[in-house]
């Protein structure tokens, strides 16, 4: 399948993918590499083994070391690339999320979009970052309207719910768009639902203040195929802009809840399947993906001629 325009030339159609070693960037790398990209794969030392399982042509592909502190590493990393999709991967030696990762996750941020900044052949950036960056505020059970777009993650909220993973999606999804308006960067971020992938259990920080989400109606998840089409029909469509929430299920339902309760821990109870009033009840969704959705129309249907 080829890129959405015939007349990419060889710069804009080479992107990066950064930080391609978690489950999402190997999965977009490799989907990129069918649709006919050239991919930059950067990647931290622990990543590269992912990569030798792609199953499609790797011809088109470069492997290049990313250290998101080390500026010249993003540079190279970048050179002769139209396009970068940014996911933040935590560093090896500090995998879990605690008060500290916003400002770690922060200066990764403005690093890459500050060296996108400088390079001239960077035109479109897809930050990835979390529906954690929308849902948390004080407000968001007396709230009138669904959360969308729109809305923001409180991060003094955060700070006093020591909801860290939503604090460091938010501050540094924050960071990317003001350095982006400053530096005239164009820049679309996608806020990914909780990721079911094979790497998922309890200790997953998006399920920091899960019970609360599921009660407000905000409990979203997202399969990885969905996640990654997701990404590449915002970068090849000329009219994306702003913030796209994105998911493809909500957990509403109380059979909804345990089975995600399943995958999460082997330890979690098996319930017997009940007409109990309580547990068909279903909590009322009070999010909204309809900017994506509406987008992706046009996008699924071209893919599907392809």
């Amino acid at each position: 399948m080829a890129p959405a325009s015939d007349s990419f030339n060889q710069t804009s159609n080479t992107v990066c993918v950064m930080d391609a070693s978690g489950h999402v960037g190997t999965t977009l790398t490799e989907r990129l590499l069918q649709r006919g990209y050239t991919v930059h794969a950067a990647l931290q030392s622990h990543g590269e083994s992912r990569l030798g399982e792609l199953s499609c042509d790797k011809k088109k592909l470069k492997v290049f070391n990313l250290d998101p502190f080390d500026y010249q590493s993003i540079l190279d990393a970048l050179k002769g690339c139209s396009g970068l999709f940014y996911a933040f991967e935590p560093p090896q030696d500090q995998p879990n999320y605690d008060e500290y990762m916003a400002e770690v996750e922060v200066r990764a941020a403005h690093n890459v979009l500050e060296a996108c900044a400088r390079t001239e052949t960077v035109d479109k950036v897809v930050f990835t970052s979390s529906a954690t960056a929308v849902v948390w505020r004080n407000d968001r059970k007396s709230m009138a309207l669904e959360l969308d777009e729109r809305h923001w993650t409180d991060v003094n909220f955060c700070r006093n719910f020591k909801l860290w993973h939503a604090l460091s999606k938010t501050l540094a999804e924050k960071t990317a768009w003001a350095l982006a308006m400053d530096r005239s960067l164009n820049m679309v971020s996608v806020n990914a639902g909780l990721l079911m992938g094979p790497d998922l259990s309890i200790t997953n920080p998006y399920m920091k203040g899960a019970a609360e989400m599921y009660e407000d109606g905000v409990l979203v998840t997202v399969d990885v195929d969905f996640l990654v089409d997701a990404h590449i029909c915002v970068f090849e469509d000329v009219s994306s802009y702003g913030r796209y929430l994105c998911f493809n299920n909500i957990i509403n339902r109380s059979e909804d809840a345990v089975e995600l309760a399943r995958k999460l821990t082997t330890s979690a109870p098996s319930y017997p399947k009940s007409q109990d009033q309580d547990d068909m009840m279903i909590i009322q969704q009070r999010i909204s993906n309809k900017k994506l959705n509406k987008l992706m129309v046009d996008f699924k249907s071209k893919s599907q001629e392809c």
